[in-house]
Order: structure tokens, then C-alpha cells, then sequence
């Protein structure tokens, strides 16, 4: 196990807008949790009045997370620290991390990554998908819309052919919403071609 290096685990927009500098970068699984739209954005994606979602890591006994894992010189640790922990840590509804994950080519490193908080007043973790497609389809912050970052994020994982049909067919849903111009309170349609999920 590769434990004297800075590894980092990215599964949502760390995956395609990295913002900092990576000498190694690998898909890797993280067992025991699994990704989420649970976190609402008042920043990034959304805002106080209209909050957008956002990605999280939830603890989860027998599920598993593919994402991305970057190895950073050793001489660009405390700053890579130091920038995500003020781009994850915006509202400190994560936990930093050491995680043991598993890297695509049979090593296993110990990885810094972000992990909710399940007590912080933006955890929504039982949002059914239509209202996540609802919510996303609207949504706007200081980073651009919430439908995009659905989408940057799909369109990464199947670059790397990392299989996510949950996220696939949420992505269809709110391209759905947006497409065809319909109030995100008002697409019926959606919700009738989901209610039996």
C-alpha cells in the first residue's frame, strides 16, 4: 500500500475540473460507501433561496464508489491541501478523509477525500430521483447550473467506463426537463415514467 504520496479521490466534479496539478491519476474504487446527490448547494450549484444538489460520499456497508485518484508531488501537498479544503469546505457539511481505496492497476493507497456529514442541515439523503431531476433541472450558482454539472459528471464517467446507471438515468431526466422546457414543478411526465422506480 502506497501510503508516503498524497492521493486524492475524486468521484463528482474533482473527476473533470481537477484545479490543481496531478503526476499520476488512475480510476480507483472506494468499497463501504457510495456516491449521492444528498448535499444541497447554496453555493456552487444552487443558492440559499434556490439550492441546487450536489455530489457526496455516504457510508454505506455493502456498496462501493468508482471515481478518480491523483497522486500529487510530495512538494505540492499543503497546497493541494489547502486548495481543497477551501473549495470542499465551503459550508463544512464534508468530513476530510483518509480512505483505503483500490487503484485500477492492483495497488491500494490511502486517499484524502470528502465524505458527508449526515447531521449537517444540508444533508438530504432521502430525496426520491424525480425531485433530485426537479431540483437539478433549475438550479443555478456561482459555477454555472446544476444540469451541467450532472452532465460534465456522466459524460466523465463514461470516459472512463465507469458504469453509473442511477446518474445516467437522472442525467436523462433533468435533460429531459430542460429540453423540453417544462416547469421543474410541472413535468408530470417525468414523474409518471419514474413512479414505478
Amino acid at each position: 500500500m502506497t501510503n508516503d504520496e498524497l492521493w486524492v479521490f475524486g468521484y463528482g466534479s474533482l473527476m473533470w475540473q481537477t484545479g490543481f496539478e496531478a503526476i499520476e491519476q488512475l480510476p480507483a474504487t472506494l468499497h463501504g460507501h457510495v456516491r449521492s446527490f444528498c448535499m444541497r448547494s447554496y453555493h456552487y450549484r444552487g443558492t440559499p433561496e434556490r439550492p441546487g444538489l450536489v455530489l457526496a460520499l455516504v457510508a454505506c456497508g455493502g456498496g462501493k464508489c468508482e471515481g478518480l485518484a491523483f497522486r500529487v508531488a510530495n512538494e505540492r501537498r499543503r497546497s493541494v491541501l489547502s486548495y481543497l479544503r477551501k473549495r470542499e469546505l465551503i459550508s463544512f457539511a464534508y468530513f476530510e478523509s483518509a480512505v483505503v481505496i483500490d487503484l485500477a492497476d492492483g495497488r491500494q493507497a490511502t486517499a484524502t477525500t470528502f465524505v458527508m456529514d449526515t447531521s449537517h442541515e444540508q444533508f438530504c439523503g432521502d430525496l426520491p430521483l424525480v425531485e433530485q431531476a426537479r431540483i437539478i433541472a433549475s438550479a443555478v450558482g456561482d459555477r454555472g447550473s446544476n444540469a451541467e454539472y450532472l452532465n460534465n459528471t456522466v459524460t466523465r464517467l463514461k470516459q472512463l467506463e465507469i458504469d453509473d446507471p442511477q446518474l445516467v438515468l437522472l442525467n436523462s431526466m433533468v435533460r429531459d426537463i430542460v429540453g423540453r422546457n417544462l416547469e421543474p414543478e410541472d413535468a408530470s411526465e417525468i414523474r409518471a415514467r419514474t413512479s414505478s422506480m
